[in-house]
């Protein structure tokens, strides 16, 4: 989730601690999410950035090294299986009492034996941001739900419609297009019409994306209509005076939930590996979380210290429920995901 929010500080305006080094999303190496950990230290940790998560998994698998790194649940048994984690002793975390309960237990996020392997830091959700006034057939009425994933799969639109290089991104809109009963391990059937439709897709879109901002430009310049986006991209735009409209589509909308894992490759201070997770879900930081990206915190008490209108604004006025009826995005078994990956990138190449 690549973003730079105006307002946000610079990490640079901090001293670097070499004690500890965190591989993440662009954006999130901002000083604001790891506040108590400056305060402690006056400085932020060493970072290296990745666009997408099975980047960022097979440069670890190549050898590179890091202390924390920032995956998403869907993604953390295969990052577990490859062999790259430690557990997570909970217990060390202070604000993990905070934590909304419905988080913990998320497919991914613990073994079989209950042994916690993932720390929930941010949610949000995956949807469709358009143009209102370019794609007025799109805009939901008083009598129709015309808001739809199948935006970015029409014809009229090519050449202005983009999608995010992502396998689980990909399958899922796929997915929710045909009505599969479950995007994340499709049957053949099912398998087959999402093929057609993406090697469709291809031909219509103006680019896949792993850098979000190039779809904020594109959007604000008219040069896309509709994107694959997430709930940052809203802010950032409707703060430079866009019209955008962010879809609750009607064959569902996703949400995701991602946090932090510790590696067992990195050399750094293991107790400080501690306090920057525990910075990361304090509510202090979980407050700049939702109001720089509009994204939700994973401590209910962050919620407490946002302004209502806020809230209210970003939709999130009722995070309980939110996640009650949210669809989570799920885990996609090693067999079927290769298969996806393998499809994914034959399409991608014009096959």
């Amino acid at each position: 989730m690549t973003f730079s929010p105006s307002g946000a500080l610079a990490q640079s305006e901090y001293p670097i601690d070499d004690d500890l080094f965190v591989f993440d999303w662009g954006g999130y190496e901002l000083p604001e999410f790891h506040t108590s950990y400056i305060d402690k230290y006056q400085a932020s940790p060493a970072f290296a950035l990745f666009g997408e998560e099975e980047e960022a998994l097979q440069k670890l698998r190549s050898g590179f090294t890091a202390d924390l790194a920032h995956p998403c649940t869907y993604s953390t048994r295969r990052w577990r299986d490859a062999g790259i984690l430690d557990p997570i002793d909970t217990s060390r975390l202070s604000n993990w009492e905070n934590v909304f309960p419905s988080l913990k237990t998320l497919p991914g996020s613990q073994d079989e034996s209950g042994q916690d392997w993932f720390v929930p830091a941010d949610w949000g959700n995956s949807s469709v941001l358009f143009r209102p006034d370019l794609a007025p057939e799109y805009v939901d009425t008083a009598t129709e739900k015309n808001e739809s994933w199948s935006i970015l799969f029409d014809e009229k639109y090519a050449g202005r419609l983009g999608i995010f290089d992502s396998v689980d991104g990909v399958m899922a809109v796929v997915g929710s297009v045909i009505g599969a009963e479950d995007p994340f391990n499709m049957t053949d059937e099912e398998l087959e019409e999402a093929t057609v439709l993406l090697r469709k897709q291809r031909e219509i879109l103006r680019f896949y994306w792993t850098d979000q901002s190039s779809v904020e430009q594109a959007l604000a310049s008219g040069e896309l209509v509709a994107s694959y986006a997430w709930n940052s991209a809203v802010v950032e735009l409707k703060n430079q005076g866009v019209n955008v409209t962010y879809m609750t589509p009607k064959e569902g909308i996703w949400t995701w939930v991602c946090g932090l894992v510790l590696l067992n490759s990195g050399h750094g201070d293991r107790d400080k590996a501690y306090e920057f997770m525990d910075a990361w879900i304090s509510p202090e930081s979980g407050k700049n979380l939702i109001e720089l990206y509009g994204y939700g915190s994973s401590n209910a008490k962050a919620f407490d210290l946002v302004d209502p209108a806020v809230l209210a604004d970003l939709g999130i006025t009722d995070p309980m429920t939110m996640m009650a009826t949210s669809r989570f995005f799920g885990e996609i078994e090693p067999d079927v995901r290769e298969k996806y990956i393998n499809l994914f990138d034959e399409i991608k190449a014009g096959f």
